[in-house]
């Protein structure tokens, strides 16, 4: 992990670590959803926001009014706002996606909720994903929150990540190793 990762992880899970704390004590627990998935829309949206946060040219005052808009403008609670605030002050807000993972990671370990990264060959239809949910379940113990993405290179099938286990099941490893096998015999 290279030295830059590893401070922006620490910043972040500190961040969220005392984001999540004040709100657990205050009892809004539940509105860190909304409000995760309204900056991550922020974000998704398009370049202006994660340029502000990853560039130096900014200044403080400049980030700090810009995270109060967007705040103000999707409608963060207090605590999250507040945080937003000091981050820009601190200019910390290149650190933020990576807060708003580790915050995810602390509801889910809250609310026994395991993460999973699905890859699969092509879109999965509503049965498809509730029968890979089921199967999670099962296997885990937990309720699985997954991501999807679609990768056509791996010809068929599908790769679950869930921590550091990964199950790949496509045909673009068994081809990988059928022919890693006939190398060895040959």
């Amino acid at each position: 992990m290279s030295e830059s990762v590893s401070i922006t992880s620490g910043i972040a899970s500190r961040y969220a670590a005392a984001l999540f704390e004040l709100t657990a004590e205050a009892g809004e627990i539940d509105v860190l959803d909304d409000d995760i998935a309204g900056v991550r829309a922020v974000l998704a949206a398009g370049d202006d926001f994660r340029t502000l946060i990853n560039s130096p040219i900014y200044s403080r005052e400049e980030m700090a009014a810009a995270a109060a808009a967007i705040a103000e403008r999707i409608g963060l609670s207090g605590l999250t706002r507040n945080t937003l605030a000091l981050m820009a002050s601190k200019r910390r807000l290149f650190a933020l996606p990576a807060m708003l993972d580790a915050l995810e990671a602390l509801l889910d370990e809250r609310r026994g909720v395991v993460s999973a990264e699905i890859v699969a060959a092509h879109a999965l239809s509503e049965d498809e994903l509730a029968t890979l949910k089921d199967t999670l379940r099962g296997a885990v113990g937990k309720d699985v929150r997954f991501d999807v993405r679609v990768d056509e290179t791996l010809i068929g099938g599908v790769s679950a990540r869930l921590g550091s286990k990964l199950v790949d099941a496509t045909v673009k490893t068994r081809l990988s190793n059928l022919k890693n096998a006939l190398r060895e015999v040959g």
